[in-house]
């Protein structure tokens, strides 16, 4: 009988979950499109221009493959409706057990769906990278900046994405900076707005005075792009530094100067490489993320044309937060989309979602 309420719940939830999802995406609005679509398709004159041409066959692809979706979700809740109903009816546990693995699934697709309404903008199924820096404050920002890093580290694991740590700058403590690698669909998708200042309020673990202390670390997230990216880099107007790197490798890594930072002189921006061996390779890979940076600062400067390169580059204080970790409190803030959490741990621990999740629902 339980079994049969939960069943019955269940599909009614998803029900309303399919409307809303029929209603987030207008389906009406896109059957409209379609057809006017179709109609300029049928024209002989659209043939004469190749580049229209391609470019209604793409929105014309696209727009079936939603409806498409939004088609075959709506077929799977009427059918399991009917085995549901004929399975209460005959007391067949068997098919009530397959039905609840069903609606999961019919679930699974509608949030699959959901998700690609978030990922529009033209990079966000790219790889990315996150430069992590810490703010000023000595060892306390450093230790902030490293649990940051973990707390990226950890979400990535999550959703199985392969990461690797390019670039690590240890400090006293923690970390100065980090960049690292997040490789896998819709990264930079995911992670695009988490570019800001995560600011840091809890007991000073490194005094005896056990004082609050705030802390800043700053996180900038941009797309992994490929070579032939239209960004024009003059090699007068990088300053390119080689260094001996940190950490463990051997004996090579400690005795020969591999790492390599580079600077772009115009803008300040600053990538550093170290997980290669080869200084040639940690170059290479430093001066692709300079291309990398530099795209995404353009998209920004685009977006906000009266603003200078320099808003874009984060003052790591009190301006450009995106939340704020009050530990003694047990409470964490996301300012842009006002939500609220008490399990600090929790999302230490990587489980950011709630907050990734409504930013790009707020469009941000």
């Amino acid at each position: 009988m339980l079994e049969n309420i939960f069943i019955q719940n269940k599909l009614k939830e998803i029900k309303k979950k399919n409307i809303f999802i029929r209603r987030y995406f207008n389906y009406k609005k896109y059957q409209k499109q379609l057809l006017k679509i179709k109609k300029k398709l049928q024209n002989p004159i659209i043939w004469k221009n190749i580049n229209d041409l391609l470019s209604l066959n793409k929105k014309k692809a696209k727009i079936e493959s939603i409806l498409l979706n939004l088609d075959n979700i709506n077929k799977d809740i009427i059918d399991i409706d009917e085995l549901i109903n004929l399975a209460i009816y005959s007391n067949d546990k068997k098919i009530l057990i397959e039905s609840i693995k069903i609606l999961f699934q019919i679930e699974k697709k509608i949030n699959n769906l959901k998700l690609q309404k978030f990922f529009f903008k033209k990079y966000d199924k790219k790889n990315c990278f996150i430069d992590i820096q810490s703010g000023s404050g000595g060892v306390e920002s450093q230790d902030w900046a490293k649990i940051i890093m973990k707390m990226y580290l950890k979400w990535a694991i999550k959703k199985k994405y392969q990461v690797n740590i390019i670039n690590k700058s240890s400090g006293e403590i923690g970390i100065k900076s980090s960049t690292i690698h997040i490789i896998g669909k819709y990264a930079f998708g995911w992670l695009r707005t988490e570019s800001g200042i995560h600011r840091l309020v809890r007991k000073n673990p490194f005094h005896s005075s056990g004082r609050r202390h705030t802390s800043f670390a700053s996180t900038f997230i941009y797309p992994e792009i490929k070579d032939d990216i239209d960004i024009l880099i003059k090699m007068e107007d990088l300053r390119i530094d080689v260094y001996r790197a940190s950490g463990a490798g051997g004996q090579h890594v400690n005795r020969t100067e591999s790492a390599v930072r580079i600077t772009h002189i115009p803008t300040g921006l600053v990538t550093q490489c170290q997980s290669n061996r080869s200084q040639h390779k940690n170059k290479y890979q430093a001066i692709k993320q300079i291309k990398c940076k530099l795209y995404e600062l353009n998209n920004k400067i685009k977006q906000k044309k009266k603003k200078k390169i320099e808003e874009n580059k984060f003052n790591i204080s009190w301006g450009y937060q995106i939340r704020s970790y009050i530990l003694d409190d047990s409470r964490i803030k996301d300012i842009r989309t006002g939500i609220e959490v008490n399990d600090v741990q929790s999302v230490l621990d990587g489980n950011l979602d709630q907050f990734i999740q409504a930013s790009l629902k707020l469009g941000l």
